[in-house]
């Protein structure tokens, strides 16, 4: 990675308000970020404090109320809603806490899933059989979601998120809902899938081990955003 590549994320003076109780709330105040090619980005902070609200406007999920969001030097903080879509669906995949799989999909199926939502050819399979492979899961191709523990489910999570070779992943909180052991294989994995593929991987969450998995540390509070050494 040469030091001149521009950034995969760039915020420029990024503020996010909500409406409650008949005040404004600062969720993100002043943001500015830089995520670069295959970084592993860990964000902490407490509850309230603007972790959910960052990751939903790095994925275009929400748009900001002031300031520029760029992906791969696109701004996507002014795109519509058909736009941004088809960016999420091509561009940037999603690790959530309770793995949203479809109960009634096996685990090929899911992980097939944004190739079908993005109109992909169904001509992917040796790419499935990859990711199935990676995540060690191979043996369970046609299993479903029931059938699995929550790490396993996670390892599915993650073999989706990267099916459509996304240039970013977004994960939010992706071990809470698994135990200490599940939750430190899943994190080894995705440390593993932002050096190997090549990903930058954004990781918001609450729980301090998770940072010792990144290489790029930050902290937030009241919206406002504080890279950690």
């Amino acid at each position: 990675m040469t030091n001149d590549q521009p950034p995969v994320i760039k915020f420029n003076n990024v503020s996010k308000f909500y409406a409650a109780g008949g005040t404004r709330v600062t969720a993100l105040s002043n943001v500015n970020l830089e995520l670069k090619v295959g970084d592993f980005v860990t964000v902490m902070g407490p509850s309230g404090g603007g972790k959910t609200t960052l990751l939903n406007c790095i994925g275009g999920l929400d748009a900001p109320d002031e300031g520029e969001i760029f992906l791969n030097n696109r701004l996507i903080s002014r795109m519509d809603d058909r736009e941004l879509t088809e960016l999420r669906r091509k561009e940037i995949g999603f690790v959530f806490q309770f793995f949203n799989l479809m109960p009634t999909l096996t685990l090929w199926e899911n992980i097939e899933l944004p190739l079908l939502l993005s109109h992909s050819a169904k001509t992917e399979d040796r790419r499935i059989h990859t990711l199935l492979d990676y995540v060690g899961l191979s043996d369970r191709a046609h299993s479903f979601p029931a059938e699995l523990s929550g790490g396993e489910m996670q390892r599915v999570a993650i073999a989706r998120a990267l099916v459509h070779q996304p240039t970013l992943i977004l994960a939010d909180e992706p071990t809470g809902n698994l135990d200490s052991e599940n939750g430190a294989k899943i994190l080894e994995l995705l440390r593993n899938v932002s050096t190997e593929f090549q990903t930058t991987l954004a990781v918001v969450t609450h729980n301090p081990q998770i940072a010792s998995y990144g290489n790029v540390h930050f902290e937030i509070r009241d919206g406002k955003l504080t890279r950690k050494e």
